[in-house]
Parts: structure tokens; sequence; C-alpha cells
């Protein structure tokens, strides 16, 4: 299904019936991951997810997005196509619980916006914590550093475009790699900002789900995420990694299906 939201097209899907329930992708990922637990979860509830803005079948944003513009835009999205949603529970991966941790700590007597009330949220292998840089990182990005100041004071850069792009790719991660200008631009603002200071503020039930393998948000960042949320409780899938929903489907939506309410 596509819906104009904002000024850009974006594709979502809409199934099932019961009270609501919204997923959030992760970084470089699309609603389709999320088939398995679809699937599962629209045997009880109205299940909603949607490319993000830049992601899968979407509109790329003009402009790079910063964490309050994707938490503006699933606001923006609620609004446009289910204005009368009174209540939804939120269950996002990776960037996806990034998004979700911003705007639920922004819940004031229960309510955002004072359109809907968010009675509980899930969020599986989530980003939000700063990682501890290792020693070979450091090193990584002070050599990054000194080749671009190298290229810019020397007027490489300028003579040859291409060149501080390039020198990009070769220090950024994969995502940043293959992502478009704006979208390397968005991943920088998303990636920089800490959301511990916000997850004491997420006060209703939170359950977390980890994998026990995951190394791009390793399990250290749910324990610590459930320490700072007052409602939370983690549930660890041995050998799984930072796709926990998809490396172990069974037992990811056994859990869920115990924290919603939903028959295995």
């Amino acid at each position: 299904m596509k819906a104009i939201i904002g000024d850009l097209n974006i594709n979502y899907i809409d199934e099932g019936q019961g009270p609501m329930l919204l997923m959030l992708h992760g970084w470089g990922s699309n609603i389709d991951l999320f088939a398995p637990v679809i699937g599962f979860a629209k045997k009880k509830y109205h299940v909603v997810a949607m490319d993000m803005p830049g992601f899968g079948k979407s509109d790329e944003p003009g402009e790079p997005m910063n964490v309050d513009d994707y938490v503006n835009f699933v606001l923006d999205f609620v609004k446009t196509l289910f204005p009368e949603e009174k209540e939804i529970i939120f269950l996002g991966h990776s960037m996806g619980g990034r998004i979700i941790i911003k705007l639920a700590s922004g819940i004031k007597d229960g309510r955002i916006d004072s359109s809907f009330t968010i009675p509980k949220v899930i969020l599986t292998d989530s980003a939000g914590i700063i990682p501890v840089r290792t020693a070979a990182q450091k090193k990584r990005t002070a050599r990054y550093k000194f080749y671009k100041n190298l290229i810019t004071k020397t007027g490489i850069a300028k003579a040859f475009p291409g060149t501080l792009d390039a020198l990009q790719k070769k220090f950024g991660s994969a995502d940043y790699a293959a992502a478009s200008p704006v979208m390397r631009q968005s991943l920088v603002k998303v990636v920089n900002e800490d959301l511990e200071p916000y997850m004491p503020s997420v006060t209703m039930p939170a359950l977390l789900i980890w994998g026990d393998k995951d190394t791009a948000t390793p399990l250290s960042d749910g324990q610590k995420m459930e320490k700072l949320m007052p409602q939370a409780g983690l549930a660890v899938i041995e050998g799984a990694g930072h796709y926990s929903f998809l490396d172990n489907t069974y037992l990811y939506n056994k859990i869920l299906g115990s924290f919603l309410g939903i028959s295995f």
C-alpha cells in the first residue's frame, strides 16, 4: 500500500484486526523482514508497518533526518492514516527501537501529542546506547581525520570531488558506504545521539528481546536498558544475532506472544 506523508510517498502494510501494533524496522532494512512476526501478530492485532523514509519502497527524504525527525514522521503517519486510534503498541528493531525510545519518553500523563496512548513497547536488538569505542576504532577514526584534513587543506578534495566521498566510504561502516549522500548524513545524525537520558522516562511495560550473539547492538546494551527503564524486562535468545526475530523466529514469537497475549 502507498500513502503520501508530508511530501513523501511511503510504502506500508496494514493487516489484521484488533488493538494496533505499529512496527518500526532498523537501519538499512524494510518491512519485508518483519513478515514472520507480522504473520503471527496479526492473529490478534491490527498490525501496521511502513518502510521509513529512505528505505525499502519509500521515498528518500530531501534533507537529512535525525531521531526527532523520524519520531515526527511516525506521528504524522499515524495522524494521516489512523487518526481515530487511541491506543498503539510499538515494536521496533535496531533503529526502530531508537525511535520508539525517543517517542515513548515524550509521553506526559500516559499520552503523547494528545492523540493516543502507548500501553506497551517491544524493543528488539535496539539501538540507542553510544558504544564504547575500542583502541582500534579510535585509531581508525584518527587516520580518517588525518587524511580528510590532508586532502582538504592541499586542495585535492576541491580538484577531485570524488576523493572525499571515496575516503568516507573506505573508513565508514558498511551501512554508511551503501547509503546515498542524504542518508549518510542521516545515519551520522541518528547514531551519534545518546538516548540513555531518555530511557528512565520510558515508564510503560517494555519487553526487550535480544540475541546473545548480537555484535551491532550487544547484549550489554539490552542489560543497561533493562536497568534504566522502570518496567523493562529482558528476554535473551541464545545463538541469535542482531536479527533475533529472524535467527530464531519460533522462540521470538513465543516470547512476543506471551507479552501480548497471543496464543501460539
